[in-house]
């Protein structure tokens, strides 16, 4: 009898581990989707967009902008700014890349893009691994340009500003082939960037541009060689 007692005493003292509740971190609301184009060219700025979509007007055909043709880019962009609940684009400068890097001027733009919405978000999708600094709810997805509509569509309305700014630039400085590169390193802006140094818009902080301004020529590296799209 006394055994019994000891046992139920023991077991009345065992302290049950709290379980850890599931917490769902998807809200109601507006969603924006984010993203950047321009981290990797050697001129010019970083660009990035935040798009709200409206489920009431959806878009066919958004996807990863580097995945879609000039032209269809182009006309998504239209339909994109007429249909969206509200989208916009933002930019950090050559001078604030060259003074932050080009990941903290990549995030800034991307802030930036965020708050210039007319809207405010109740969450944030972000293209790739990193977040900037907000005050809502932000996620960052992987591939997400090809996997969030909102996402796709703030790649759009980004590569195409860029696009345009470089072709602007073109008419400027027609030297370096801006119109045909957009900026990237290529055999083609390497050649004209040793022939003529580097113009008002390159970014000195890019080892290519800082080499070429020092007189010092530099070569490419192979995965290097493909223009973009």
């Amino acid at each position: 009898m006394s055994s019994t007692k000891s046992v139920r005493a023991k077991s009345s003292k065992k302290v049950q581990r709290p379980t850890q509740l599931a917490l769902s971190w998807d809200v109601p609301g507006l969603i924006a989707g984010v993203d950047e184009a321009g981290r990797g060219p050697w001129v010019g700025p970083v660009v990035a967009a935040a798009v709200i979509l409206d489920p009431q007007h959806p878009i066919a055909g958004l996807a990863d902008s580097k995945k879609l043709s000039p032209r269809r880019r182009e006309r998504l962009f239209d339909e994109i700014r007429a249909k969206a609940l509200c989208c916009a684009v933002a930019e950090a400068s050559v001078q604030e890349i060259d003074e932050l890097n080009i990941l903290q001027a990549t995030l800034l733009a991307m802030r930036r893009a965020v708050q210039g919405l007319r809207l405010k978000p109740n969450k944030v999708l972000v293209d790739g691994n990193r977040l900037p600094t907000l005050d809502v709810l932000a996620e960052a997805i992987v591939q997400g340009d090809a996997l969030v509509p909102a996402i796709s569509a703030a790649s759009i309305l980004a590569k195409v500003h860029r696009d345009r700014w470089c072709q602007s630039l073109h008419e400027h400085y027609p030297e370096y082939g801006f119109d045909a590169h957009k900026g990237y390193g290529t055999p083609q802006h390497l050649l004209a960037l040793q022939a003529h140094g580097p113009c008002p818009e390159h970014r000195r902080s890019f080892a290519p541009v800082r080499a070429a301004q020092n007189g010092i020529h530099s070569s490419l590296p192979e995965a290097s060689r493909k223009t973009p799209a």
